[in-house]
């Protein structure tokens, strides 16, 4: 069988489950919770789990497909199809997109490569190796833009419509590459300096970081307004690290654009700033994430970094809605100073909790005081970064209906 066709094959398959799935009625009902709870209503606490947890460790993560291509869309639609079987509150949605080919300056979205330096121990931690070696270095950054190669585009488009079309709707992804963790400045700026540099340079070249930072703000800033000149967002470009649901912005939709920065979620976040102090942090990193953030509907802040000394800061933010709360995070004192003026987005430590063992007793611990801490708080729990379930993927579930049977009484 020619290989096209062998993969082709396989997609519509899985098409056919996936589309299956999300014309459940559960997934208006999960919408629907998403948007009150993303507006600061009171419902049960809501349950994700985010990453698809340990996908290696699943079955359906042996992929079929031969060719690259299809490999991509294969992995989309397995990870979705088990994502459903975990039975949190994830929305499964009715379409499938296409990246758009976006062009990139040479050698890297800076215009320089960025290089790692491998662990000599397997799975072990890498370092960074910058091209900012120098401050002179500053010098050989590109400006980007928001460029589109239309021919790619088209083929890949109907390629995908051409296998799937009439199972799915293909939605065509046309926003920006400086998006997520290219447009919160704090990742790409550990891997142009290196992170231990980034820190001597808040005292000894805060001129010079300050230029580098003006020149990343202003990129990603160019990049977004031509995108939005172009007429490539869409109500599909919500990001804010959950289900971008609210009552004041429209409902994430398929091919729906022009639509304007102010109609859509953002998310930004600055790990690599996590032991940085809140004055710092705000000079050196916020006040160039604000002009970037200020044109969205509303901003969830937070993926990894405790923040529990920085929200005062983070309340500069008129657009914030959504507060990451980290395992590191204290509880009690970031519920006291979120109140109900933000949504407490709590991520519970994934090895506490299901890597390193499966303890009923434990998790219900934790998920009880986690919860009595921030009683009052508008709480959502998103576990997320689970690197292992000991190829156990049964606890994945159990522990969504583990959660449910305490959250629920906070309801």
């Amino acid at each position: 069988m020619p290989q096209d066709q062998h993969d082709v094959g396989i997609i519509r398959d899985l098409a056919k489950r996936y589309a299956e799935i999300a014309a459940q009625p559960i997934m208006d009902e999960r919408r629907d919770l998403w948007r009150r709870h993303n507006s600061l209503q009171h419902t049960r606490p809501l349950v994700y789990m985010r990453w698809f947890a340990a996908w290696n460790e699943h079955p359906e993560s042996n992929l079929q497909c031969r060719d690259p291509f299809w490999q991509g869309h294969e992995r989309f639609l397995r990870m979705h199809i088990v994502q459903e079987s975990i039975g949190d509150d994830y929305v499964i949605e009715p379409w499938i997109s296409q990246r758009a080919s976006v062009r990139m300056p040479q050698h890297g979205p800076w215009g320089v490569p960025y290089n790692r330096i491998p662990s000599p121990e397997p799975g072990g931690a890498w370092m960074y190796d910058p091209p900012l070696k120098q401050l002179e270095d500053i010098e050989r950054l590109a400006e980007p833009h928001h460029i589109i190669d239309e021919e790619q585009t088209r083929i890949n488009v109907a390629r995908l419509r051409d296998a799937v079309g009439d199972i799915l709707t293909v939605n065509v992804d046309r926003s920006p590459a400086y998006s997520v963790w290219r447009a919160d400045l704090s990742t790409d700026l550990a891997y142009l300096r290196g992170l231990e540099q980034v820190m001597w340079d808040m005292t000894d070249n805060p001129r010079w970081l300050h230029r580098l930072l003006t020149h990343m703000s202003e990129g990603v800033q160019r990049v977004h307004r031509e995108a939005e000149e172009a007429g490539d967002w869409s109500l599909a470009n919500h990001q804010n690290q959950a289900q971008p649901y609210s009552l004041e912005l429209t409902d994430p939709a398929a091919n729906s654009g022009p639509v304007k920065r102010g109609q859509l979620w953002a998310f930004c976040a600055a790990q690599e700033f996590a032991q940085v102090s809140p004055a710092m942090h705000d000079e050196f990193m916020f006040q160039y994430q604000v002009p970037i953030l200020e044109h969205f509907g509303l901003v969830a802040y937070g993926c990894c970094e405790d923040l529990t000394n920085k929200i005062d800061m983070l309340r500069q933010l008129p657009n914030l809605r959504r507060i990451a709360v980290v395992p590191v995070a204290d509880v009690a004192k970031s519920a006291e100073q979120i109140g109900t003026d933000y949504v407490f987005s709590w991520r519970p430590n994934p090895a506490d909790v299901m890597c390193c063992g499966f303890d009923e007793d434990r998790i219900r611990r934790i998920i009880r005081a986690g919860m009595e801490a921030a009683k009052g708080c508008i709480v959502d729990i998103t576990l997320k970064d689970v690197q292992t379930i000991e190829h156990e993927p049964w606890r994945l579930r159990r522990w969504v209906e583990i959660v449910r049977g305490i959250t629920d009484q906070y309801a």
